[in-house]
């Protein structure tokens, strides 16, 4: 049987806020944690599940992650299992910071089957003249949340590609929040057909 492999694109600058949720995501998953630039396409060969994630700049995540998926073939038939991860000013807007970059993994062959989301520190463009937004963030609730997110996908057998017809199993989403010293953080989870029911 080939090794498998976990992986997670971050793209972290400025306060390093996206890091921080990346490392513990990572840690909960046994993933080996890079930047866009240093990972070659042809190690995604024995990648079983990938997590994309950066901080949000002026409402669309890092260029650095669209760059690289670009360089992906288009194969909408193929199933491998990806999420999304971020950080921001507003974590309560995520599904549409996420959109561009959730299409763009539908297009080049990825199922999304989760996304993350919380506060981080954010001092972006007039934001600094006020001192910016969610100063103590990613605080430790955060990273917890982030692990526990993390193993929501093990636990709930996400983490596996499906072969292609099979229906997805991020039918809907929902978004489930909690409260944390005034702030919100956020995780945007599958909610499968049968849950449905």
């Amino acid at each position: 049987m080939p090794a498998t492999r976990r992986l997670l694109l971050c793209k972290s600058v400025h306060h390093g806020n996206t890091a921080k949720i990346a490392r513990a995501i990572a840690s909960a998953l046994g993933a080996e944690l890079a930047t866009p630039e240093t990972v070659s396409y042809a190690s995604l060969s024995a990648c079983d599940l990938l997590g994309v994630g950066s901080g949000v700049y002026y409402g669309r995540m890092h260029e650095a992650l669209f760059e690289w998926l670009f360089g992906l073939p288009d194969d909408p038939e193929a199933r491998t299992p990806a999420f999304i991860f971020s950080t921001s000013g507003l974590p309560m807007f995520a599904r549409f910071w996420h959109g561009p970059l959730r299409r763009l993994l539908k297009r080049k062959g990825f199922s999304v089957i989760g996304e993350f989301a919380c506060g981080g520190y954010d001092t972006w463009g007039p934001l600094w003249l006020t001192g910016g937004l969610n100063r103590s963030h990613p605080d430790e609730n955060d990273l917890n949340r982030a692990k526990q997110f993390a193993a929501r996908l093990v636990r709930d057998g996400r983490t596996t590609a499906t072969p292609p017809g099979s229906p997805p199993a991020h039918a809907i989403a929902s978004i489930t929040w909690t409260a944390a010293r005034g702030h919100a953080s956020y995780v945007i989870r599958s909610v499968s057909n049968a849950r449905r029911r």
